[in-house]
């Protein structure tokens, strides 16, 4: 059985890390969702822009769980750089895409979390920091019920503190507060912090290192959530 991992947000769930900065992970027990059959996974895991699509942080969180645990881990690619949460609501097609790529690896695999980063498009106006969490409920209940799913772990991650230096994004730590308050409030959700991990001279997306570095953070927090839930590896 294939256990599987939804990965969904914007860029920096893509991956924007250089690929000759990183060492590649190679694992035959790790697989992604494309073309609608599981195939070996090799990066870059998401072809949302393929001009600038790389490394990104699934490969090593993935990596991580499976010499843990020794069992098949699948990753479901579905991020697309530079989109705002609104992007994402019920309906829209950013949201069509997850659900149905999701419902289809499901098929063929278990879903054991859902891996999520985003917010800095949305870290521009006050107003869309300010109410970011309550849309961000309201999108993860509607998912959750489109593909069929109760209680899994969501692992939402940290905004990079090197944003605070792009003049688009001076908004986000009152994102990052907001997301890290969902892991307070609720059990399911647990955050993942980006501190010291650093940006690949855009002040924007974080470097092939930190990305690496990123995927073990949220591995862990994975591990530690499904022990709180009682979730375990098939």
């Amino acid at each position: 059985m294939i256990n599987s991992f939804l990965l969904i947000g914007q860029s920096n769930m893509a991956g924007r890390g250089l690929i000759h900065e990183a060492d590649t992970i190679y694992n035959d027990n790790l697989y992604m969702f494309r073309d609608n059959t599981w195939m070996l996974a090799e990066e870059p895991l998401h072809t949302d822009k393929p001009d600038l699509a790389g490394i990104g942080l699934g490969m090593s969180f993935a990596d991580t769980l499976q010499r843990k645990f020794d069992k098949k881990i699948g990753l479901i690619p579905c991020a697309f750089g530079g989109t705002s949460l609104a992007e994402w609501k019920q309906g829209e097609l950013l949201y069509t895409n997850a659900v149905s790529e999701t419902i289809k690896a499901l098929e063929s695999s278990s879903l054991k979390g859902i891996l999520w980063h985003q917010g800095e498009s949305d870290a521009d106006h006050l107003s869309t920091a300010q109410n970011y969490k309550d849309r961000f409920q309201t999108f993860i209940a509607s998912l959750l019920v489109d593909i069929n799913q109760t209680s899994i772990p969501i692992i939402i991650g940290e905004l990079g503190e090197f944003l605070l230096k792009y003049e688009n994004c001076a908004y986000s730590p009152v994102i990052n507060n907001q997301l890290k308050s969902l892991s307070l409030d609720d059990k399911y959700y647990a955050f993942v912090s980006a501190k010291d991990l650093t940006d690949n001279g855009d002040r924007l997306h974080f470097n092939s290192k930190s990305l690496r570095e990123f995927g073990i953070r949220y591995a862990n927090k994975w591990m530690e959530c499904s022990q709180r839930l009682g979730i375990s590896l098939e």
